[in-house]
């Protein structure tokens, strides 16, 4: 299930939001006011951000500017402001769309659907025609379930070859560890959120010439982990 994050302060239009965009199989969360909307963000993986421009706490130009330095998710802002150079600005500070209130709330669940389909094509990696994903010296087989650093083979334990397949199928993208250990990790090692932490260290010792300076995967400090673009 797709995850929206509605940023406004007016709670009968975020309300409204949220309730079309559920009906249509969104997961749909909100925040009333720029600073708790940016610590959302930050804290959890969402993959579309519905913005308000005037917000009280952080300004939507500003928090669309916070989003955009760690974060590569499509990015609406919702707004009364009609001049152009309003959208003008948004879109300069990294906004994927503009929507001008009032507007119908159908339209807004097709941009939405629309913007996470765009990203999601421009986001994925083509696998190789045999299924493995290749990424600089680094060759990731999904279907033999292999792992190559240049001609060298890397043992790989079933958890840490899962982890490392997913990370490199979304790169750019951050994960934070809780997504990651929703996404690859089952109920019986609920509250282990350490063991992402434990798993990225031991990829890292077999894939990355110097660990302590990884040229695959990332962290972001204080967000997660992201595996790098080349």
């Amino acid at each position: 299930m797709k995850r929206i994050l509605i940023i406004e302060d007016d709670k009968s239009i975020a309300e409204l939001e949220r309730d079309y965009l559920e009906i249509n199989g969104f997961a749909v969360e909100i925040a009333f006011d720029g600073t708790k909307g940016l610590d959302k963000v930050m804290r959890k993986e969402y993959d579309l951000v519905l913005l308000d421009l005037m917000l009280p706490g952080i300004d939507g130009y500003t928090l669309c500017k916070r989003i955009r330095e760690t974060k590569e998710i499509p990015v609406i802002m919702v707004t009364a402001k009609t001049a152009d150079i309003d959208k003008i600005r948004g879109l300069g500070l990294g906004a994927d769309d503009y929507m001008t209130k009032p507007f119908s709330p159908q339209e807004l669940v097709a941009r939405v659907k629309s913007h996470i389909a765009r990203y999601e094509r421009l986001t994925k990696v083509n696998p190789l025609e045999d299924g493995g994903i290749k990424i600089g010296e680094l060759f990731i087989n999904d279907l033999s379930r292999e792992v190559l650093l240049g001609e060298e083979s890397i043992a790989l334990t079933a958890k840490e070859f899962d982890l490392l397949f997913f990370l490199a199928s979304n790169p750019g993208i951050v994960f934070s560890k809780e997504r990651l250990f929703e996404r690859l990790w089952d109920a019986a090692a609920l509250g282990e959120i350490a063991t992402v932490a434990v798993h990225v260290g031991r990829i890292r010792e077999k894939i990355e010439k110097d660990p302590s300076q990884p040229q695959f995967i990332e962290t972001v400090w204080g967000v997660g982990y992201r595996f790098r673009k080349k």
